[in-house]
Parts: C-alpha cells; structure tokens; sequence
C-alpha cells in the first residue's frame, strides 16, 4: 500500500533543547510535494526524555547518553508570498513503494512552528518526499525486537487463513441436540467439535504472542531520549511491523465477529464436558483443553473484538508498568499514526495510487487501531477536544467508503472505545457513529 515515511523535525540548537513530537489535528496542513490540496495535520509536543544538569539526555539507567543528532533530510518552507515550498538546502525528491507494492514518494515532516503547540494550533505538519518503511531493513540495533515480531506476523497468515476457512459442527451439534438420546450423533458431534476446539486454542495462545510482541515494539518505538517521531523515523521497519499488527487484528475481529460458530462450537464444547464431569466420564479432549483453559477462552472469544482488546489491555498496562515514561511518548506514536493514515485516505492524489481495496483496507485498519489504542491510554482519551487526534476527519473518511468495508471498523469504534459516551465527547462526534 502507499504508505507514509514518518519524518521528525531536527533539534534547535539551544542547551538541553528537544526535538518535537507529532500529533494529529484539523488545522490544514500548507501544500506538500505531491502536490495535493491542502490537508490537515500533525502538531507536536517535547521530548519529555530524561535529562542531564548539561542538558543532555539520559538512559533509562541513569546513564548519560551521547549527545547526537540523527541525520534529517532538510525540511522544506512555505514561500509566504507564493505559497510554494522552498527547500532549505538540497531536497530531492526520493520515491520507493508502499506495503502492498503501491507508489509512493512523500513522508510527513512536522513543521516547525510553536514548540508546544495545543491540539487546535495553526498549521503545524506537511507531507515532504522521503523514503518508505516497506522497504526498510532492520538496523543492527532494531534486529532482535523485528525478528521476535516478523515471527509471530508469518503465523498471524496461518492464523487467518484458518479462521476465514472455519466453518464450524452446526449441523453435528444441531443433530445431537435434537436426538439426545442417540449415543451416535452424540459422538459425531464431539468428534466434530474437538479438533475445531484445538483450533480456537491456537488462535487464543497466538493472541498472546501478539500481545507480547506489541510490547517489544512499544518499547522500542517510546524509549528516549528520541520522540515518537524520530523513532518512526530511525525504526523504520519496526514501525512497518507496528502497522501490520494493526491489519492483523482488525482483519481477524472482522472475520471473528461475523462467524458466530466460533462462540456456538465452544459453547456446546463446555456444556458437553460439565455434562461428563457430573456424570464422572472423562474425554480426552479435555487433556488438551482443560477447565482453566477453558475459562481463559471463554473470556477471550466472548469479546466482540478479542484481539483488539488484547492489545488495548496490553498497551494500557505497558503505560502504567512504565510510569517513568512520559505517556506523551506512548500517545504521540498512536496519534501519528493515526494522522498519516487519515490523511492518505482523505486526498484524493494520494487514493488515486492505490490500485487495490486491500491498500484501503490496510490503510484504515491501522488507523482504526491506533484510534482505539489511543483512546484506551489517554486520560481523556481520542474523542475530546484536546485529543491529537481529528475523529470527525477520521470518521468521516471511513464513511466516505462502502458500508460493506467500513461497517465493522465503525462497531470497533463504536463498542470497544473507553471515552465515546463522555461528557467531553461532542454531539458532532456522537452523531457521526450513530
């Protein structure tokens, strides 16, 4: 898919400055180098990394970290009296091609305006050229964090693969029910449901995997001394695995949530085990699949979106476990996130290289996710006014697209966000989900 290149601003040249982080707004962005028509965009706030009496900043250990500034294409300016961009120094413009092999030549770069900009500031962001995370590699630092991730996304193909091929024992168990007597059907039925049972073991114990692997990333993509946004822009590839996660659990929820076997299967998969565990027999099954695994399941697959909330728990919890981090970092990663992937769905120069709805998918899968995962960490989460992130943009955007594509990511915001229903939430915003 077309995919943006997340860019940070440099670091001004005062003692103990910091570079700025980005967050989502309404405010139109200036005219970028695709040429578009103005667009919303990114503000930021400071690095809130620890730091030195000198000035410069400090590991987590304690440690004082080596005063360096990554290397940062220049930025280009708006001409006040053209409306032109003008590059400050050599910019030129570099192309490469997006997650799913679509073109894609441009990144977004914060501007540097207001150093604490608020959530409804003048313009702060634009979109300037630059290179795609789809073709990153990982760096030597990045290494082992993407080969623990790249692991669990190969599974997450299987994963999907079989739950999109689930068909379910509706007929076997329907048969049985209605003949409790025939000890035949009764078999025929369990027999049914045992190895599609095995089957939802896996998919929860992959949900796991997923949960740790979010936390590796999160780790890597919030520690400082670096912003959200320069972590997204030295890592890359960590972020393109962040944004594949995303599509990962959004896909699966759809498929999940539209199969009501799953949640009939399991559920005569229980009543029949109670049944035998009262009349004292035991099945093999249940060696594999026991009482407290069953419970565990329960509670997963009874979730409207499971996988999602897996991550939401996740992100929530790597928060509180971290309270020497600024939770700025955690939701100026999100709100990013979320600002690139609005605004590649609202442009029409943008959507016009995409050459397949899966990129649409994609694109608003990710954006989806980062919404609820925001709105899941900030204290006010993403539907108040001071939210970095533009919901009426977003919203809008999904609902400019078929409701068969769409309808799903909308329940996802509707039923599985922490702040819609508060006071801080407008009437605009409630109005635009009903």
């Amino acid at each position: 898919m077309s995919c943006p290149h997340l860019c940070c601003p440099g670091v001004s040249p005062g003692r103990g400055s910091r570079p700025m982080a980005g967050g989502c707004h309404s405010t139109p962005l200036p005219r970028g180098s695709w040429g578009q028509p103005r667009a919303k965009g990114c503000s930021g706030s400071p690095v809130r990394g620890a730091e030195g009496s000198s000035g410069t900043p400090m590991s987590r250990t304690g440690h004082r970290a080596a005063r360096t500034r990554p290397h940062l294409p220049p930025t280009p300016r708006l001409d006040s009296s053209s409306g032109k961009e003008t590059d400050q120094g050599e910019n030129p413009t570099r192309k490469g091609c997006g997650l799913a092999g679509e073109p894609w030549d441009g990144v977004l770069a914060p501007h540097s305006g207001s150093r604490r900009p608020g959530p409804h500031s003048e313009p702060s962001g634009f979109l300037s050229p630059g290179r795609c995370p789809a073709d990153a590699q990982p760096t030597e630092a990045e290494t082992a964090v993407w080969n623990q991730v790249n692991a669990v996304l190969e599974e997450a193909q299987t994963i999907l693969a079989e739950l999109q091929s689930y068909t379910g024992a509706g007929q076997e168990i329907r048969e049985a029910i209605q003949n409790p007597g025939d000890l035949r059907l009764q078999e025929r039925a369990w027999s049914a449901v045992c190895p599609l049972v095995a089957k939802l073991k896996r998919f929860y114990e992959f949900s796991l995997r997923l949960e740790n692997a979010l936390r590796s990333l999160l780790e890597a993509l919030t520690s400082p001394p670096y912003a959200p946004t320069q972590h997204l822009e030295r890592e890359q590839a960590l972020a393109k695995q962040f944004a594949e996660i995303l599509h990962f659990t959004l896909s699966f929820d759809e498929l999940k949530m539209t199969n009501p076997a799953i949640q009939n299967d399991f559920s005569y998969y229980r009543r029949t085990i109670s049944r035998n565990r009262i009349n004292n027999l035991q099945l093999d099954a249940e060696s594999e699949v026991n009482n407290e695994m069953a419970n565990r399941m329960s509670l997963f697959y009874a979730e409207a979106t499971p996988m999602l909330k897996t991550l939401s728990n996740a992100t929530t919890k790597f928060v509180s476990e971290n309270k020497t981090l600024p939770i700025e970092d955690t939701t100026d990663c999100l709100s990013t996130m979320a600002c690139v992937c609005r605004v590649m769905l609202e442009t029409p120069e943008y959507r016009s290289r995409f050459t397949n709805t899966e990129t649409l998918l994609f694109c608003m899968r990710v954006m989806v996710g980062v919404i609820i995962l925001y709105d899941h960490v900030h204290p006010v989460g993403a539907f108040a006014k001071t939210s970095k992130i533009d919901m009426k943009g977003c919203i809008k955007v999904l609902k400019d697209q078929p409701s068969t594509s769409t309808e799903g990511l909308l329940n996802a915001l509707r039923y599985t966000t922490r702040h819609l229903n508060d006071d801080t939430t407008s009437k605009q915003i409630r109005a635009l989900l009903q």
